[in-house]
């Protein structure tokens, strides 16, 4: 019986998490008005064992999401065909806005300790505060996870 390469390159949990850890863009996808694509590259952190971001309130993400909050993202790495590497999420937007502002200061704690990690402990609490006063914070709640990992191909295509 013949190997779906497809259950090849899969990534187990371990691989999947280990994979985000090490990613620092997120690529996000939501539709417009007029059902084209919307896709931006944000900074995120894992909160509730959801892939999170922030974005300012009225920007065009939110006023979509706001509208159908369907969501794809992905993040992907590798420079030639037998290193690529990636994970695709489709799922639904929670946001979280100015109405429950402990949940953005939550998502902007973690995205800043995240991608961040150079600002002074002492400043941290209050430059989270400026991060969340005009940002909607966005938890992907999936519905399919898709992976790849071209590395476990050893070469053969």
């Amino acid at each position: 019986m013949a190997t779906n390469r497809r259950d090849l390159i899969r990534m187990t949990d371990v691989e999947l998490a280990t994979f985000i850890e090490e990613q620092k863009s997120l690529q996000v996808a939501c539709h417009e008005r007029d059902g084209s694509i919307h896709l931006s590259t944000l900074w995120f952190a894992v909160v509730d064992e959801l892939l999170a971001f922030g974005t300012y309130s009225k920007s065009q993400k939110i006023l979509n999401l706001q509208r159908d909050d369907r969501i794809t993202v992905l993040l992907e790495d590798g420079e030639t065909y037998e290193t690529l590497r990636g994970v695709m999420v489709k799922g639904r937007a929670v946001l979280r806005g100015q109405d429950n502002p402990d949940g953005v200061r939550e998502v902007a704690r973690a995205v800043m300790r995240r991608n961040q990690p150079e600002i002074p402990e002492e400043f941290f609490e209050e430059a989270s505060e400026v991060w969340a006063a005009k940002r909607t914070a966005v938890l992907i709640r999936p519905e399919k996870v898709v992976s790849w990992d071209h590395t476990k191909l050893d070469g053969v295509y």
